[in-house]
């Protein structure tokens, strides 16, 4: 027996907690009619609270006859976003789990509470796209990488978006059951398998919150520009620096090179036009800064995981016509 407990921390989302309640006895009643395909592994889903006014995380249910000691740990999304800090007792339960062998994951901003275990340095993690300047600056030794939706760190697990929570789940399932199983609760529940990204729907939103006053200035005149004035020269004469310590510098504060960062930048306002407008897609290549509509393509592509015309199929209103 597999036993996950999802943890009900002070703000976390209870349709995310029944959700994945939902998928996980489901993937049990799959697994008991095909044990073979599930590789005997069966599971228990078990939801953990603060006991009165002690703060001792307790179980508070179970959907079987749970053991003492959860397999997985699983933090959901908190309806109120990121909190400031994590309780010590919150904090000490899930590193003794974490020592006792337990898997820990996170949805969303659940990665906060997770990230306060000092357990992300020198890993590579997610959290939903919108929080990254947040959990740079909360957390500058992790490898953040909000592109992803899911990213499998082996004992640690982060999960990207509120309803990320799915994607988790299928994840957890198919590490520990099987594909098999995995695909027949997808196929039930109508929801995709893994594989999707975080990139298909985030903008870009840069990291700011470093100190380094040139390099703000740089961002600043980046995003004033559209990413369309990018040559190192200009860029190391907004912040008053020589070309090579502007690029040093910047990779060190935004995570991202010069080139990389003025890429997300006009593919970031792509997507925007791609979805609201019915300009034909060399001409948004065009627009955001491409002269060459190949290279704008295999960029976009790069980025997102999706080519424009299926960005533009999958995101734009209904009554948009395709290019």
């Amino acid at each position: 027996m597999i036993e996950i407990a999802l943890v009900a921390y002070l703000g976390a989302q209870q349709a995310a907690i029944l959700g994945m309640t939902d998928l996980f006895v489901t993937a049990d009643r799959i697994a008991a009619a095909l044990p073979t395909q599930a590789n005997g592994a069966r599971l228990l889903v078990s939801h953990w609270g603060a006991a009165g006014t002690t703060g001792r995380l307790e179980r508070i249910y179970c959907s079987g006859p749970c053991s003492t000691d959860p397999s997985i740990c699983i933090l959901p999304p908190a309806l109120d976003g990121p909190h400031e800090a994590t309780d010590s007792d919150m904090k000490g339960w899930l590193l003794e789990r974490h020592a006792d062998g337990a898997v820990l994951a996170s949805i969303c901003s659940g990665a906060f509470v997770l990230g306060d275990t000092g357990l992300f340095d020198n890993r590579s993690v997610t959290t939903h796209w919108t929080y990254e300047d947040r959990f740079r600056s909360r957390f500058p030794l992790a490898r953040v990488d909000t592109d992803r939706i899911v990213i499998d760190d082996g004992d640690v697990i982060t999960a990207g978006g509120v309803m990320a929570w799915t994607d988790l789940c299928l994840t957890i399932i198919a590490r520990f059951m099987g594909d098999a199983v995995m695909i027949e609760v997808a196929r039930g529940f109508l929801i995709d398998p893994p594989g999707r990204e975080q990139s298909y729907y985030s903008g870009f939103s840069p990291h700011v919150g470093h100190k380094d006053e040139a390099i703000l200035k740089v961002q600043d005149f980046l995003e004033h520009s559209e990413g369309k004035i990018v040559d190192v020269p200009t860029l190391a004469a907004q912040a008053s620096l020589e070309e090579r310590t502007l690029l040093r510098r910047f990779q060190k504060a935004t995570g991202y090179t010069t080139t990389e960062y003025w890429q997300r930048l006009r593919v970031s306002n792509a997507k925007v036009k791609l979805r609201g407008t019915r300009l034909a897609i060399d001409q948004i290549g065009w627009d955001v800064g491409y002269t060459d509509p190949s290279a704008f393509r295999k960029v976009f592509h790069r980025i997102v995981g999706l080519s424009p015309s299926d960005y533009r199929r999958r995101f734009a209103t209904a009554n948009r016509s395709a290019a």
